[in-house]
């Protein structure tokens, strides 16, 4: 869940969000939320374009432009000026980066990455996928930083990847049964909660309670990518941030993350980051993102007004 306006007085138990950074026309926030089936969803209001980065949980998003269930990897899509429902359906708990522009900021970035300032997002949410695994290693980082300047680059490079993958292909919420949906997220927190233990497809279609073909079937509607690919996924970020911010022995790091062998990490990783395990963290040793095989982790190639761009002083 992310931290926006809320349209009634009262609600129960709000999510808090506490302040990483913020700029002319930007923000980042670190929203953790504690609602869970018992609580009631309350609607919501964006108040600026939202780009949210799910590290932890599963809950359910509905806006103007469909319903998804968002899981860790995942990334959360809100227009200015929609509102919103999140329902906590499937677990207790969330926790997000979220990024938050104003509207002049966000078409600037929109003209130039998406090829109209008047870009909207069609989707609620983009799926847990390759193109964005770097740039999610990359918040949960900096999160831990909180450095302005850092962050607000990794805010605008995110909005830019994000409406380059949106302008490219169009993405529309598949309609999916309530019922599929509660038990992907239920399978969801089942693989959060062990990513670091041996998964097969048969046990988990058994957890949901389906035969092996209608919980792939159901599991990549809901989501946008298979069991497997979330799995990768999540012990792929879980290492990639283990090599940024830790001196553990790589092969440690490996088995940690839930891979039976050193030499399949290896591999795994290299399809992903186009780099070894090793050169990665050296790349990142200094604390500065570098260019990679990964989608571009380098500042937009375009130019900015110096008014909206202009660094506050403060966090220089």
């Amino acid at each position: 869940m992310l931290a926006s306006s809320p349209r009634h007085a009262q609600k129960p138990r709000a999510p808090t969000a506490r302040t990483l950074a913020r700029g002319e026309g930007w923000s980042v926030s670190d929203v953790r939320c504690e609602l869970g089936p018992q609580d009631r969803s309350f609607e919501e209001r964006h108040d600026n374009v939202a780009i949210a980065v799910v590290l932890a949980g599963a809950f359910l998003y509905r806006s103007e432009s469909g319903c998804s269930l968002m899981y860790p990897g995942s990334v959360l899509l809100g227009n200015a000026g929609a509102c919103f429902e999140c329902g906590h359906d499937h677990g207790t708990g969330d926790h997000c980066i979220s990024f938050h522009f104003s509207r002049p900021l966000f078409e600037e970035i929109a003209a130039s990455a998406a090829g109209s300032h008047r870009f909207r997002f069609p989707t609620t949410m983009l799926p847990a996928i390759r193109q964005l695994a770097a740039h999610v290693v990359n918040v949960e980082a900096a999160a831990r930083r909180e450095n302005p300047i850092y962050l607000e680059e990794l805010s605008i490079t995110l909005a830019e990847s994000v409406l380059g993958l949106l302008s490219d292909d169009t993405r529309t919420c598949a309609h999916v049964s309530a019922r599929d949906r509660r038990r992907t997220g239920d399978v969801v927190r089942h693989i959060e909660d062990n990513a670091d233990q041996p998964l097969s497809l048969a046990g988990l279609a058994s957890a949901a309670g389906m035969s092996k073909y209608h919980f792939l079937r159901s599991f990549r509607r809901v989501l946008g990518v298979t069991p497997y690919q979330l799995i990768l996924n999540i012990r792929m970020r879980r290492a990639a941030l283990a090599l940024r911010t830790t001196s553990t022995r790589i092969s440690a790091i490996a088995y940690e993350a839930g891979f039976g062998d050193l030499s399949t990490f290896n591999a795994r990783f290299r399809e992903m980051a186009g780099m070894t395990p090793q050169a990665f963290r050296k790349a990142f040793s200094q604390s500065m993102i570098r260019k990679s095989s990964w989608p571009s982790l380098t500042r937009p190639s375009y130019r900015f007004s110096g008014k909206i761009m202009r660094k506050q002083k403060a966090g220089a």
